[in-house]
């Protein structure tokens, strides 16, 4: 037994074949537990989880970690075996291969979270459908510029010129196309910042009001209640004081001013007006409707009906419905709305009305 051992070890240290055979041996069955271990193992333990999220990953990487560790042999042997150029060739093909694979591993991934993910956001009316396909080209750019550039690494390439001609390429785009791009960050700003989502009811600087029904690369459109689409571009959005009735809740506050004449019986006033604001079907009860006085005005007392409705687009109608329930609740109630009077009082001088009666003189 002592024998063969030594045999065995003097067998490995002498022939280098054998030793090259057992590193590819070595780290196929190496690859070949990984992958046995994430797709019987770690996918089985995913499965019990909530969400799917980590089913997916597992199932895009188990093949690329398979390989990856696979072709690690080869790279051994390579280095075991010849120490000339052929070996340098031989080691950057193979390291060029593994890079592929998760190249490809990359842009699957990307693929896979735009169409399944950034989906969801587009249903929810997060983001629009263009940015959604914006991502996704600009994911994908940015995989394969990466890429590009460990494979040029891995062959040894000076990549001082490239990234020179790049810097003097992008100063030279920056400059033509600053608008395109100032449009193009401020949607990206909007974007992260979550200022609005498509669905969303605001306002803007010069006072127009609508929703929100694209975020675009260049623009954002609105759609005022006039049924009228506005197109404004995302670097003056970006830059604009917004408005967004939407946020944080949909619940849009009313409020509905109401004038009394002096002498009516306030409590009365506010049975009536909470009374047509509960009953009213678009007002929801929580937050509950409140009555508050406002001013002694110079022809009535003013109160204020504060009210709630579901969203935004309900604002013009629930108030309409709402000032036409409160005239018709305070007809009934004799609760008097008054309109401004003013009492003009004439005062005339004894000599003005003496040649008064004796009217006009004729020669």
């Amino acid at each position: 037994m002592t024998d063969l051992k030594i045999y065995l070890e003097q067998l490995f240290q002498t022939n280098i074949w054998v030793k090259a055979v057992l590193y590819l041996l070595g780290f196929f069955v190496l690859g070949k537990l990984a992958d046995l271990l994430i797709d019987q193992v770690l996918k089985r333990l995913a499965q019990r989880t909530s969400f799917s999220f980590d089913d997916e990953i597992l199932e895009l990487v188990h093949r690329p970690v398979f390989w990856t560790i696979s072709l690690l042999g080869p790279v051994y042997v390579l280095d075991l075996l010849t120490q000339d150029r052929l070996e340098a060739y031989l080691l950057a093909a193979i390291k060029t291969l593994i890079a592929l694979i998760w190249w490809v591993t990359a842009l699957r991934f990307i693929n896979w979270l735009t169409e399944k993910r950034l989906l969801y956001l587009i249903a929810q009316g997060r983001i629009g459908r263009d940015i959604l396909y914006l991502f996704k080209n600009l994911l994908r750019a940015i995989a394969v510029i990466v890429g590009l550039l460990v494979i040029l690494s891995i062959w040894k390439i000076n990549l001082t010129p490239l990234f020179a001609s790049a810097g003097i390429a992008g100063i030279a785009l920056a400059l033509a196309a600053k608008e395109t791009l100032a449009n193009f960050f401020g949607g990206i700003s909007i974007f992260i910042d979550r200022t609005y989502r498509v669905g969303d009811y605001i306002i803007i600087d010069s006072g127009e009001r609508g929703e929100v029904v694209d975020i675009g690369i260049r623009s954002t459109k609105i759609k005022t209640r006039d049924d009228v689409l506005i197109t404004i571009p995302n670097s003056i959005m970006a830059n604009s004081k917004i408005i967004n009735e939407s946020a944080p809740v949909p619940r849009f506050r009313l409020r509905v001013p109401v004038g009394v004449a002096y002498g009516s019986d306030l409590d009365l006033v506010e049975r009536v007006l909470l009374e047509v604001a509960h009953q009213h079907p678009r007002v929801v009860k929580d937050p509950a409707p409140r009555v508050r006085l406002r001013a002694f005005a110079d022809s009535s007392i003013n109160l204020e009906l504060l009210c709630w409705v579901e969203e935004p687009a309900l604002k013009g109608l629930a108030r309409h419905e709402l000032i036409k329930a409160i005239d018709q609740a305070f007809a009934r109630a004799g609760i008097t709305i008054p309109f401004p009077q003013r009492d003009v009082h004439l005062f005339v001088r004894p000599e003005a009305s003496e040649d008064l009666l004796k009217g006009p003189q004729i020669d």
